[in-house]
């Protein structure tokens, strides 16, 4: 994948899958980082259970995951419901098949630039009320709660699903090596590559968010001083092109 600079100035790339709990951990920061100035962020569906790895609930499912639940809760105050723990974690043979709930995102994406709100919705659903959001219906029913179009979502759903899906997917995982991410989520910056002689090129550098779950304050705080030092660099990348007769992309000979 080639990173050109077509991109706005300062770009959070969010990798990441409806199903994977440590996502859900990382929502407050993803809803953050939305209202941060200077912040693009564009969010990116990796299909962690897709294809082979589309998985049904069984007892071991259920004892490897609660532990993290836990954790997640414990450390960030994420809420997960008894319906959860004790009702779709106890519904064994339940499918859990990211590919579906992908597409609800592409499909509220096209229809009202909502794609982050349906996984938010998605989520909660998942986490709180312990539905199934592998299944179609539910993820229209998700729609529907949102003030969506019922009809124009179940058309985009339809269109976007199979092919459109895959390519997105296909697109995340590009996303994912090219930040050097290992799994889900994967945070990436990019930015304005800072080096003048390398005009066009944009930098992408994966983040730990580690040290901010459960600490939106400081997350949005230093996102805001992530978003000045891109804007300096570029400053003083502009500066020393215009130094050395560059512009418009080229240089004239000295």
């Amino acid at each position: 994948m080639t990173v050109t600079a077509s991109q706005p100035p300062f770009v959070l790339h969010y990798i990441f899958d409806p199903l994977c709990g440590w996502c859900y951990a990382a929502a407050p920061l993803v809803q953050a980082a939305r209202h941060v100035p200077g912040v693009s962020l564009q969010w990116h569906g990796g299909g962690m259970l897709t294809g082979s790895h589309v998985r049904t609930i069984t007892a071991d499912w259920r004892g490897y995951v609660m532990p993290h639940d836990q954790r997640i809760a414990e450390l960030t105050g994420q809420p997960f419901g008894t319906a959860y723990f004790d009702g779709l974690l106890n519904n064994l043979g339940a499918v859990l098949d990211s590919e579906p709930p992908t597409t609800a995102l592409l499909a509220a994406e096209q229809v009202a630039q909502r794609g982050l709100d349906m996984l938010a919705r998605q989520q909660q659903a998942h986490y709180v009320q312990g539905r199934r959001i592998s299944d179609p219906q539910v993820l229209l029913s998700l729609a529907e709660d949102m003030g969506l179009d019922r009809q124009a979502f179940s058309s985009a759903f339809q269109h976007l699903s199979g092919t459109a899906t895959h390519q997105h997917i296909a697109q995340a995982r590009q996303w994912l090596q090219l930040a050097q991410g290992q799994g889900f989520p994967t945070f990436a910056l990019e930015f304005d590559h800072p080096e003048p002689e390398q005009p066009g090129q944009r930098a992408v550098q994966r983040i730990d968010i580690g040290p901010w779950l459960g600490d939106v304050q400081g997350w949005v705080q230093q996102l805001g001083e992530w978003v000045t030092q891109v804007a300096a660099l570029r400053d003083s990348t502009a500066a020393a092109a215009q130094a050395h007769g560059c512009a418009d992309g080229s240089c004239s000979l000295p």
